[in-house]
């Protein structure tokens, strides 16, 4: 009798296993990653790979909760942030260094380290082409 209990309680062993979610919960790493994303695996390891790294270990409901607003991502910005003083109406910003310009509201308008603001109609008399090929008026 003893016997075919034992056997009984293996069997049921391997098609229940008692107590695997409770090993899988400690088994389990919870990260809230730097763009908002919850991540759950096994290993800390390649945790929030693709989304900027991992902001905070531990619990990921309790740190990013569903209508929560991701943290915004740092970016990193050439040495000049803001146009030079200048420009206006009609004006491209002229990179002497590469003698490409660029059109008001572009990213480098203003921001390279060497340049100046002219008309569109200057920079191409020195010999600057548009950014990406592109003109600013047409």
């Amino acid at each position: 009798m003893r016997k075919s209990l034992l056997s009984f309680v293996l069997i049921a062993g391997l098609f229940l296993p008692i107590g695997a979610s409770q090993a899988q919960d400690t088994n389990t790493v919870t990260a809230t990653c730097k763009d908002g994303t919850a991540f759950t695996g096994t290993k800390r390891s390649g945790a929030c790979r693709g989304h900027g790294g991992v902001q905070s270990w531990g619990t990921a409901a309790a740190t990013a909760s569903p209508g929560a607003t991701p943290p915004t991502p740092t970016t990193s910005t050439s040495p000049r942030t803001t146009p030079s003083p200048g420009g206006g109406a009609g004006q491209v910003w002229v990179n002497t260094a590469s003698k490409v310009y660029h059109c008001p509201g572009t990213r480098w308008y203003g921001k390279t380290k060497q340049g100046s603001y002219m008309s569109e109609a200057e920079a191409k008399a020195q010999g600057a082409r548009p950014d990406h090929g592109k003109a600013c008026s047409s």
